[in-house]
């Protein structure tokens, strides 16, 4: 995608060094990280300077890459199964991370020497990474025949190209839409407590000049009420086989008062976010995150920029970064084979 201009992905890597779109700097400063370790690209992941469930799959191969190239012969498959285990543990609802990872300590395991392993890990992050640019480009062919002209959209958090190395997930319909024509109209969820519909999604579609508004979680309900949503569209961050799905903590909520106003509610993402060994969402682990996400906010004032408390200091928080939608109130998934309806069947027919 375009930002100034110039087109980049959210996440590559030259050479042994990943670079990234710094997530954390945005809206306010877009900047380019880089990475010269695993050790710092999980890290990446970790504190969410990179998040969205295809860019955390990119930059987990590569932090696997990484950690085979700053080995040696005698050491390689440790080291690689040392780094596997470590970069698992950033994140632990995105089914992309543990596929990515698993992934290329599969190809370095079946490689028959160090050299056939530098090689082949190389081809397999390659394809990992490709194979996102090209689920985005087709979630989008298939999503924008959803959108009607002038549609309104409502999104929840970030499924955009920040979130998929391109094109993203859920926006993926709305930027084809775009650009064929059809002028969408967004609603973004601001989506608390990190804000990424806000910084994110929004100033996404800003890069794109597709019009939109940020509006606070809480007032979705009453947009739907008056009309003004036609359509729901979200990312996901791992998909059970049954179709019950868990992504951002606040999409239940959106599901079901689109169930109540008779609004579509889709679920867009690639086919490395379902996941094949679990049966529901109640076999999903919720990230709890720290409750300083909650306490405090990072924005930009006249004399300050940085995160200020908001809450009193007497009082904790919790913080679940992820909810679980059940199926019953999914529409349909779009994914890079077209859209099928939440059902078991159709699923394991993604795979087949």
């Amino acid at each position: 995608m375009r930002v100034n201009g110039k087109n980049y992905h959210a996440v590559w890597m030259r050479e042994n060094t990943v670079r990234m779109v710094d997530q954390l700097a945005l809206p306010f400063r877009f900047r380019i990280k880089k990475s010269d370790s695993w050790e710092e690209s999980a890290q990446a992941i970790s504190d969410m300077t990179v998040r969205g469930a295809g860019t955390i799959g990119a930059t987990a191969a590569f932090a696997v890459l990484q950690a085979l190239l700053a080995s040696s012969q005698k050491n390689y498959v440790k080291n690689c199964t040392h780094a596997v285990r470590e970069i698992k543990k950033t994140r632990p609802t995105a089914n992309d991370l543990f596929y990515a990872a698993d992934s290329m300590l599969e190809e370095i395991n079946k490689s028959s020497s160090f050299s056939g392993a530098r090689q082949n890990a190389e081809k397999k992050a390659r394809w990992i990474f490709e194979s996102y640019l090209e689920s985005g480009e087709k979630i989008g062919l298939h999503g924008n025949a959803l959108l009607r002209k002038n549609a309104c959209v409502l999104t929840h958090c970030n499924a955009g190209w920040l979130a998929l190395v391109d094109w993203g997930s859920a926006t993926a319909p709305i930027y084809a839409a775009s650009r064929t024509g059809k002028k969408p109209f967004v609603f973004v969820d601001e989506t608390r407590p990190r804000l990424q519909g806000a910084k994110l999604t929004a100033w996404e579609l800003a890069q794109e000049k597709i019009a939109h508004c940020v509006i606070a979680d809480n007032a979705a309900g009453h947009f739907m009420q008056k009309g003004e949503i036609d359509i729901v569209i979200t990312g996901a961050d791992r998909i059970a086989m049954n179709g019950d799905t868990a992504n951002k903590i606040g999409t239940y909520e959106k599901s079901v008062l689109a169930r109540e106003n008779g609004i579509p509610f889709y679920i867009a993402a690639p086919l490395s976010t379902f996941d094949t060994h679990t049966e529901s969402g109640k076999e999903i682990i919720i990230e709890e995150r720290s409750q300083s996400e909650v306490l405090r906010v990072f924005g930009r004032g006249k004399h300050h920029t940085g995160e200020v408390e908001i809450y009193s200091k007497k009082s904790p928080a919790k913080n679940p970064a992820f909810d679980v939608t059940p199926a019953k109130y999914i529409t349909g998934f779009i994914t890079p084979k077209g859209i099928i309806k939440p059902k078991e069947s159709e699923i394991r027919g993604l795979f087949k």
